[in-house]
Parts: structure tokens; C-alpha cells; sequence
């Protein structure tokens, strides 16, 4: 069995020197223009001990692209310098630094667009209460988003960042083109499943584009991506292995499976003997590294995600317990944190704009 301490080199050919990973997570933490706040690099510096890798929450692409307030950015050179403060931070302490890249599209609102319609693959409405109506990229949007994208992993290789992931999941833009709820397009970017894979084949050459002309040095890319979707039409996990048929013939450093609980079941009846990430584990067929990840908080926790993966991912132990990578190396489990997160918030110090959204995640709305 692989031990959370052993060391993995990437195709690309970057080595981790374990099997730890930060997860992508929330903090509202960067100013309204998505610039990087001094809060919000000591955050990562003190959860960056003893991992072998940070990823950060999402940074987006495109001022239009951006999700929520606080939401860090990768959009303009103008962020390079805060953006290139993070990276050492995270590295200064040993851990790889991966800046997770995104575009929101539907799952945003104009509010946090200064009034400007969100957009998406197609003019159809977020199944949730305060979903608004986007507007369909035009060919020419869809191309320079592609374009943005790029970008985004120049400005990651030039803050010397060792990696970007790919926000292909929580029904984000790239997974809004894959999925037949959000993408009902009728030219080459809708239809069947290969036509609503073409967004992503085109992104992965942009990145890949961008890493052989600027990187001078080993860069990791990664691939975020959730498993189905409860709308109709939605996702299937079925659809999902057909995409693992499709990635893992890339380039990519790895692939991360977006999980609340690592062990959950898929709806498909047909999937239920196995957990969805043993079924993914299998489906990539060793041909790249999967990194798993929900509700990690134990030594039993890890070494069951790592009968199923080869990299797991750490969240919201992280944000009560910063030390705990170290506590797992030392067998110092007892001094591990193992309260209700909720009540945590009580006596865990946090920046205010982080509190301010852990408060509403953990206390005002049910923590599903």
C-alpha cells in the first residue's frame, strides 16, 4: 500500500515529495479587485508545513469569469507581484504551489459583475433559487476565453508558481461545457459528448501552448473535474468515464476527483459496488495520478483514500488544524483536531473575510 509519505514524480517531471495535498477551498480573502491580501498569504504559509503541495482556491481568468466577492485573480500582469509573494510563501515551506485557475460562467450573478450578464456555454439558467439567465458565448468569446486561460499559466510561471490545476468541476465554465444541462449548443462546441469535450481539448493545447513557451523548467497541470450531476439532463458518471478515456491520453500531471465524503456512491445504480473514486482509479489506468480528497481528517482517513489514489487532498482539517500534516508525520494523531468544525469557528482565529464566510458556510447555512 502506497504510504502518505513516500515521494511521486509527475509526468511532467516535477516531484512531490509526498503524497499530501492542500485542497482548493474558498476564503474570500483577496481585495475587490481579486489582488492577493497579506491575510491571505500568511493563511497559505501556515497550511503549507509538511504537504506536498498547495493548491489554492480559484483565481479566474477573466474579469467576467470572476465568482464571488473576494475572489482572488490571475486576469491581468497588474497581479503578478502579489501573486509571485504567494508562490514563495507556499515554497518557502516546502510544499509545491499550485494555483487553481477558473471561470465562473453561470455560477456567478451581476451583482458581483458590476451589472454585466454572466456568461456560459449557452443561455440556460443554474438549477439553484438565485440563478440568473447567462448569455451564450459567441465563437470568438469562447476563443479568447481559451486564450485567457493560457494567459492565466503564464502569469503562474512567471510568479514562479510550480503548477496550475484546472477548474474543470462544481459546475463551473469548463464543466458547463461538458455537461448537456448547461450546453445546448448546435456548432462544434455542443451536441455529443466528443463535441462538449472540444472546449476542453482546446483549453489543454492553449495551457500546454503556454507551458513549452514560457516554463523553463518542469510545470505541473492539473485537472480538477466532478463526477455527475443531478440535473436533467446532467452528467452521468458514465459520461465522466468516457472524459477519464479522454484525459487520461494528455499531457496532465494528474487528475483530482471533487468529493465531499472520498468513500460516496454513485446515483447510477450500475456504480455502486465500489466507491466513485475507486471506479475513476481504474478508469485512468494508472496512466496518470488521481488525487483524492473528502472529508480527510484522520490516519485511517489517508491511508483509505491512498488504496484508491495516489495523492490525497486535505480541506477543512487544514482550516482548523494547520499543523495537522505534521501531527500525521510525528504519530501525533491525539493532538489532531477532531471537534465540530462549527463550534471551532468559537475559538479559531481567522481574518475577518474568512470568518465572515465560514460563519455563513458553517452556522447559516446547513453544511451539506
Amino acid at each position: 500500500m502506497i504510504s502518505f509519505d513516500q515521494s511521486l514524480t509527475l509526468p511532467s517531471g516535477v516531484t512531490l515529495k509526498n503524497r499530501l495535498m492542500m485542497a482548493p477551498m474558498t476564503t474570500s480573502q483577496s481585495f475587490y479587485n481579486g489582488t492577493i491580501t497579506e491575510n491571505e498569504i500568511n493563511y497559505y504559509a501556515q497550511r503549507s508545513k509538511g504537504l506536498g503541495a498547495v493548491i489554492t482556491g480559484a483565481a479566474n481568468v477573466e474579469a467576467i469569469g470572476k465568482g464571488w466577492p473576494g475572489e482572488l485573480s490571475i486576469a491581468d500582469d497588474e497581479m503578478l507581484p502579489e501573486l509571485t509573494l504567494l508562490a514563495s510563501a507556499i515554497k518557502a515551506e516546502g510544499a509545491k504551489a499550485i494555483i487553481q485557475i477558473f471561470h465562473g460562467g453561470r455560477m456567478t450573478h451581476s451583482a458581483t459583475l458590476s451589472g454585466i450578464q454572466p456568461v456560459s456555454a449557452s443561455a440556460i439558467a443554474a438549477l439553484r433559487p438565485d440563478a440568473e439567465i447567462p448569455r451564450a458565448l459567441t465563437i470568438d468569446e469562447i476563443q479568447a476565453t481559451i486564450k485567457a486561460f493560457g494567459e492565466a499559466t503564464r502569469r503562474a510561471i512567471q510568479a514562479g508558481f510550480d503548477g496550475i490545476e484546472l477548474h474543470g468541476a462544481n459546475t463551473y465554465l469548463i464543466q458547463q461545457f461538458f455537461s448537456p444541462h448547461s450546453n445546448r449548443r448546435t456548432d462544434k462546441y455542443g451536441g455529443d459528448l466528443e463535441q462538449r469535450y472540444t472546449f476542453i481539448a482546446e483549453l489543454l493545447d492553449c495551457v500546454f501552448e503556454a507551458v513549452k513557451n514560457y516554463a523553463i523548467k518542469p510545470f505541473i497541470v492539473g485537472y480538477r473535474f466532478s463526477s455527475e450531476e443531478f440535473e436533467t439532463p446532467g452528467i452521468r458518471f458514465a459520461d465522466t468515464l468516457w472524459l477519464m478515456t479522454k484525459l487520461r491520453e494528455t499531457k496532465l500531471d494528474y487528475l483530482h476527483l471533487s468529493l465531499n465524503t472520498y468513500d460516496r456512491l454513485a446515483q447510477d445504480k450500475a456504480y455502486q459496488e465500489n466507491s466513485m473514486l475507486a471506479y475513476i482509479h481504474e478508469a485512468i489506468q494508472g496512466k496518470m495520478p488521481l488525487v483524492g480528497v473528502g472529508g480527510v481528517r484522520t490516519r485511517t482517513d489517508v491511508e483509505n483514500v491512498l488504496t484508491d489514489a495516489e495523492f490525497v487532498a486535505v480541506g477543512q482539517q487544514l482550516l482548523f488544524d494547520p499543523t495537522w500534516p505534521l501531527k500525521l508525520a510525528t504519530n501525533n494523531d491525539p493532538a489532531m483536531f477532531s471537534g465540530d468544525f462549527a463550534d471551532a469557528l468559537s475559538y479559531t482565529s481567522f481574518a475577518t473575510p474568512l470568518f465572515k464566510f465560514l460563519d455563513q458556510r458553517y452556522r447559516s447555512i446547513p453544511n451539506i
